[in-house]
């Protein structure tokens, strides 16, 4: 990836994962590069072939929307892959330097974790954990302040064990991600992040270059949990007013399943009182505690 070029890798990525059947041209012939052809994405986006590759060689960074939006369908591109190409367009500032930015969770949404009986824990724009509840870091370790998403999936085999789908689950995390990163890629902690992950990890070189851009609220994962067994559970994500680039993410199970009942067992566990040995400063004929709610 070319910090100075974000818009011509994008076209570049997006073009070559594009089937030319899929967008009626005959698929025979040697084709010394996979995907479509720089002048067939200009003949079918209505433009120039000179003027195609000068978008792509970064010479002319600043197409209409009407061009934008005609490379967009030639691409396949759906709404959040189109936002993300407009974005890319937009002239943005440029800075020297960056200083990391310090990202505080208001205290009304830490108590709102203390009190929620889901999995729910607070991320930032680059997918560090910046709070979470007991219930989410008894879903995941890894769930916990100080600890990254990304990194976790990529890097730490136990995680990666809890994922029966991790090629797909790991592919979404990505798109998701760059969605949420856009054009922003000055940020010393993206540059750091991204850095570390394409040295360590093959999978995420991969995807990485692929330009996936997708977001992925809402729908199922699958869970392998050590202690309940398999789940599967939805995630949403909630904009927290107040807090630029800070999400709520809250794992729920389908009422009624096993996953919903799985959860409220994995609840119960990870509450402080639901132990089945009296306390240390408790009579030893104590009645054990009722679980309480996290």
């Amino acid at each position: 990836m070319s910090d100075t070029n974000l818009l011509g890798d994008y076209l570049r990525a997006r073009r070559e994962l594009v089937h030319p059947e899929s967008v009626g041209l005959p698929a025979g012939g040697v084709r010394r590069v996979p995907g479509l052809r720089r002048e067939e994405v200009a003949m079918l986006a209505g433009i120039s072939s000179d003027y195609y590759l000068r978008l792509e060689q970064g010479r002319d960074r600043n197409p209409s929307i009407q061009v934008l939006e005609a490379l967009a369908r030639v691409l396949r591109l759906d709404d959040a892959a189109t936002d993300y190409l407009l974005g890319l367009a937009t002239p943005r500032p440029r800075h020297r330097r960056r200083r990391p930015r310090r990202e505080t969770v208001p205290a009304s949404i830490r108590q709102l974790l203390d009190v929620l009986d889901l999995p729910a824990f607070v991320e930032g724009r680059y997918f560090d954990v910046l709070a979470a509840n007991n219930l989410a870091r008894a879903l995941s370790p890894n769930l916990q302040v100080g600890q990254n998403r990304l990194q976790a999936v990529f890097l730490d085999p136990a995680e990666r064990a809890m994922y029966p789908d991790w090629d797909q689950a790991s592919a979404e995390l990505v798109a998701s991600f760059r969605e949420s990163v856009g054009s922003d890629t000055d940020d010393p902690r993206f540059v750091q992040l991204v850095g570390e992950l394409s040295l360590s990890s093959e999978r995420f070189r991969q995807l990485w270059a692929r330009h996936d851009v997708r977001s992925c609220e809402g729908m199922p994962t699958r869970i392998q949990h050590p202690q309940v067994g398999e789940l599967t559970l939805s995630r949403e994500k909630l904009a927290i007013g107040g807090a630029k680039d800070q999400l709520l993410v809250i794992y729920h199970g389908q009422p009624g399943t096993s996953s919903a009942e799985k959860l409220a067992l994995l609840a119960s566990l990870a509450s402080p009182t639901a132990t089945s040995r009296p306390r240390r400063d408790a009579p030893a004929n104590a009645a054990p505690e009722e679980p309480g709610q996290v």
